[in-house]
C-alpha cells in the first residue's frame, strides 16, 4: 500500500501520544481503580506534581518501544526481519539488570526470563515460548507495550504490522500476549487510513484466532458498548466481573490490560483526552495502557486531536530518554524518533529517506515541535522569552523555532537550551535508571542559523550567541560561550559556527542560544532556523582537576564493576566481558587510543565504532600471546591476528583507527594491522574499553580526528 500523504505528521502524533500517555499514567502505575478515584479523582491531566514526581522519566514502555524497533534498521530495513534478529538486538542494547526491562527475576518478570534464555543461547521465538516459560509467564503484558513502532512503520498495511508485531512479541511472549500485540499493531496501522473504529476492529481481529480470549473479550466489550454509554459500567460489569486480575495469574497479565485499552478507545468518542482519562482512571498497568492508547489515538486523530483539549505538549517539550547500551542515543526527542520511524517505513516502501534542512539535528519541521528547547529559568532570564513553533511563509513554508522576547534589557537576557546529557536533577531517576552518554563533545563543530522576524520592528543592536553548559566543580553548571552575531533587521539569516573547545574532561550538559542587548530592545521575536553539529570529537576523557561525578556518569558500563581511581578507570570483569563506552553512532573517521595495564585478564583492549554490546570493532590482547582485530556483529569475527608477547602489570598503548571501511591498529606505536572491511561494515559509533575475566587499569582515553 502506498504511504499516506500525512504519514509524517501522523507518526509524530503517534510518538507524542505514546510518550504523553506514559508520562500521564506513570506516577500511579499499578494502582487499582478505587484508589485512583479516592486519591486523585478522574485523570484528566498530569498528576506527577501531586505525588512529588518528575514528569519526564525513564520508562520501559518508551525505551523498549523505540529501542527494539532499531532491529529493523540494524538489519537493513528488511520486511523479512526475523524474531531471532530482534532477539539479537535485545542482547545488543540491553544491559543486564540496568536498562529497559523490569528485572524481576526468572519466572517473575517475563522479559527478564526471556533475556536469560537469549543470554544462554536460546534464540527467539523459543526464548519467549509457553513451552519453555509456562503459560502464565508468557502471557503477561510486555508484548503489547513494545509494538507501537512496528505498527508505525507499516501505515495502512495491517498484515505487515501484525506480522512484525508477532515476530517482535515472540522474543519474550506467547499465546494471548502475542494476540493482543497483533490486534493493537493492526489497529494502529489501520488508523493511518481508516477513521471508522468498527471497521478498524473488524479488520484487526482477522489476524488472531476467533476463539482466543482476546477476541472473545473484545466482542464482549463491543457488545456492551453498543447498549451502555457509561464506561464505568463497562469497566465494572465486563472488566472487573469477567476479565479482572483475580482471574489471571502473574504480575500484569495481558488480558485485563488489553481490555482496558479497548475500553478506553471504544468509549473515547474520538476524544484524545477522554480516551486517556478512561484508560488511566481504570487503573492497573496505567503507563503501559495509556501509552498504547495515546499512540493509537494520536495516529487516528493526528496533531489536531492532541491539541483539541488541554495543553499536553508544552510540559513535555518533545523530550524522552532511551537508556540502553548505546548511550549516545539516550537523550532524544519525539521529532528525532519520528523521523527514524518514518524513514524505516519509507525504506520498507522503497522510498528515499527524509532529511529536513539537509539532515540537521534540530530543524523544528513538524507543527508545534520544539525538540527539547525550553527557556532558562534563572533570575536574569525568567519571563524574558517564550518558545513556540511557527511556519514561516517568507522561508518557503519551512518552520522555525520562534522566540518571543519580553522586556529584553541590560542585565536581562533571553536563553533557551536543549539537553545534550541528562540534567543533574534527573541523575537519581525513580524506577528505571537513567544511563546515558552526552550527544555533543569538544572538537565537534556546531552550526546554527538565526534571523529577526522581518514583520516586527527590530533593534539593530540585538546580539545572539551560542553557548554550552558543562558539569564543572561539584557538578555545578558553567556556561562557555561561542561567537556572537548581530542579526540584520531586514530578516536575512545569519549563520553561527563554533568548534567546541576542550572542557577539561567535563561532559557537556546542554547547548543553547543567548540573546542580549546593550539597551532596552524593541525586537519582539527571533527565529532559530536550525541547530546541529557534526564531525568526530577531539577530546581526552580523563578525571577533571576538580571534584565532580558527572564525568563518570557519562560512561556507560555493561554491568560489571568499574572503579574510578588514580588510573582514571579500572575495569573489573567477573565473567564474560565488560565494556565501558561513550560516544554516539554519528562518530566516523577517528582514532581512539588509551594506555592499558592488565593486572589479571583473559583479554583486553580498545573499541571503535561501538554500536552496542554486540556491534563494534576491537583491538585486543588475547590468550596465547596474540593480538587480534575483531568485529563483533552477530558473534565475534577475527579480522586479523598476530603474535604479541604481552605480560601482566605492564602498560601498553593501544590505538585503533577507522576511516571509511579501512581499519588500522597499533600497539606502542607499532602498526600491527591494516585491513578493509567490506562485509556489513560498521559505519560509525562511539568508543569503549574492553576487559574479559579480570582487572585492567586504563586511561586517559583519547579520541582524535584523522589528520
Amino acid at each position: 500500500m502506498p504511504i499516506p500523504q500525512d504519514y509524517l505528521e501522523r507518526v509524530y502524533a503517534g510518538v507524542l501520544g505514546k510518550i504523553i500517555g506514559v508520562y500521564l499514567g506513570r506516577p500511579f502505575e499499578g494502582w487499582p481503580h478505587d484508589r485512583i478515584l479516592k486519591e486523585l479523582g478522574e485523570i484528566n491531566y498530569y498528576v506527577h506534581e501531586k505525588l512529588n514526581l518528575p514528569l519526564i522519566v525513564t520508562d520501559d514502555d518508551i525505551s523498549g518501544t523505540f529501542t527494539f524497533l532499531r532491529a529493523l534498521e540494524d538489519y537493513g530495513n528488511s520486511p523479512n526481519l526475523t524474531a531471532a534478529q530482534i532477539g539479537q538486538s535485545w542482547l545488543n542494547y540491553i544491559i543486564e539488570n540496568k536498562t529497559i526491562l523490569w528485572w524481576g527475576g526468572m519466572g517473575m518478570s517475563t522479559e527478564h526470563t526471556a533475556f536469560l534464555r537469549l543470554k544462554h543461547g536460546i534464540p527467539a521465538p523459543r526464548s519467549g515460548s509457553i513451552e519453555l516459560n509456562s503459560k502464565v509467564v508468557a502471557e503477561q503484558i510486555g508484548a503489547q507495550i513494545f509494538i507501537d513502532g512496528f505498527a508505525m512503520v507499516a501505515p495502512g498495511d495491517p498484515q505487515l504490522a501484525a506480522s512484525l508485531a508477532k515476530r517482535a512479541a515472540s522474543v519474550s511472549h506467547d499465546g494471548q500476549a502475542v494476540y493482543g500485540a497483533q490486534v493493537l499493531a493492526a489497529m494502529e496501522s489501520l488508523a493511518f487510513v481508516e477513521s471508522d473504529l468498527s471497521k478498524i476492529l473488524d479488520a484487526a481481529l482477522t489476524f488472531i484466532p476467533k476463539d482466543s480470549t482476546i477476541a472473545r473479550m473484545i466482542a464482549d466489550l463491543r457488545g456492551f458498548h453498543a447498549k451502555e454509554p457509561d464506561w464505568r459500567k463497562a469497566f465494572s460489569d465486563i472488566m472487573l466481573a469477567t476479565y479482572g486480575y483475580d482471574r489471571y495469574g502473574g504480575n500484569c497479565h495481558i488480558v485485563p490490560n488489553h481490555g482496558v485499552v479497548i475500553l478506553g478507545i471504544l468509549y473515547s468518542q474520538d476524544n484524545f483526552q477522554k480516551a486517556l482519562m478512561i484508560t488511566n482512571t481504570c487503573g492497573w498497568d496505567t503507563d503501559c495502557n495509556s501509552g498504547n492508547v495515546g499512540c493509537f489515538m494520536g495516529i487516528k486523530l493526528g496533531l489536531p486531536g492532541i491539541d483539541a483539549g488541554p495543553d499536553f505538549r508544552s510540559p513535555v517539550a518533545d523530550r524522552l530518554y532511551l537508556p540502553t547500551a548505546d548511550g549516545g542515543r539516550c537523550i532524544s526527542d519525539a521529532v528525532t524518533e519520528t523521523y527514524k520511524i518514518v524513514n524505516m517505513g519509507r525504506a520498507l516502501a522503497g522510498q528515499e529517506p527524509l532529511r529536513p534542512k539537509g539532515g540537521v539535528r534540530f530543524h523544528f519541521s513538524l507543527p508545534g515541535s520544539v525538540q527539547g528547547f525550553t527557556p532558562d529559568d534563572s533570575p536574569e532570564c525568567r519571563g524574558v522569552v517564550t518558545v513556540c513553533n511557527l511556519p514561516q511563509k517568507e522561508l518557503g513554508g519551512q518552520r522555525a523555532l520562534m522566540l518571543f522576547l519580553n522586556h529584553l534589557a541590560p542585565g536581562r537576557c533571553a536563553r533557551i537550551s536543549t539537553p545534550t546529557f541528562f540534567p543533574a536533577d534527573h541523575a537519581r531517576m525513580p524506577g528505571y535508571a537513567l544511563i546515558a552518554s552526552p550527544t555533543l563533545y569538544p572538537g565537534q563543530v556546531v552550526r546554527a542559523s538565526v534571523s529577526l522576524d522581518p514583520l516586527v520592528p527590530a533593534d539593530p543592536t540585538l546580539d545572539c550567541r551560542l553557548y554550552i553548559s558543562i558539569y564543572a566543580e561539584n557538578d555545578a553548571l558553567r556556561r562557555i560561550y561561542g561567537p556572537t552575531v548581530r542579526p540584520d533587521p531586514s530578516g536575512s539569516t545569519h549563520p553561527l559556527e563554533w568548534r567546541l573547545p576542550d572542557t577539561g574532561g567535563a561532559p557537556i550538559a546542554s547547548i543553547g542560544l543567548e540573546i542580549g542587548s546593550e539597551h532596552p530592545a524593541r525586537c519582539r521575536s527571533v527565529l532559530l532556523h536550525y541547530l546541529t553539529w557534526d564531525g568526530p570529537p577531539d577530546v581526552v576523557f580523563k578525571r577533571p582537576e576538580y571534584p565532580s561525578t558527572m564525568w563518570q556518569r557519562a560512561w556507560v558500563d555493561s554491568g560489571q564493576c568499574i572503579w574510578w581511581s588514580e588510573d582514571t578507570y579500572r575495569l573489573i570483569s567477573n565473567e564474560q566481558r565488560t565494556l565501558l563506552s561513550q560516544g554516539t553512532r554519528e562518530w566516523t573517521d577517528y582514532v581512539v587510543s588509551a594506555p592499558m595495564t592488565p593486572h589479571l585478564a583473559k583479554s583486553f583492549g580498545v573499541v571503535a565504532h561501538y554500536q552496542g554490546l554486540q556491534r563494534f570493532y576491537a583491538l585486543l590482547l588475547c590468550p596465547d600471546n596474540t593480538a587480534k582485530l575483531i568485529k563483533s556483529l552477530d558473534g565475534d569475527h577475527t579480522l586479523a591476528q598476530c603474535h604479541f608477547d604481552w605480560q601482566l602489570t605492564k602498560t601498553y598503548n593501544l590505538a585503533l583507527q577507522v576511516q571509511g571501511t579501512q581499519i588500522q591498529a597499533w600497539i606502542d606505536n607499532q602498526l600491527l594491522f591494516t585491513i578493509t572491511d567490506n562485509d556489513r561494515p560498521l559505519s560509525g559509533g562511539g568508543v569503549a574499553l574492553f576487559c574479559e575475566e579480570g582487572r585492567v587499569a586504563a586511561g586517559p582515553v583519547t579520541v582524535r580526528p584523522i589528520q
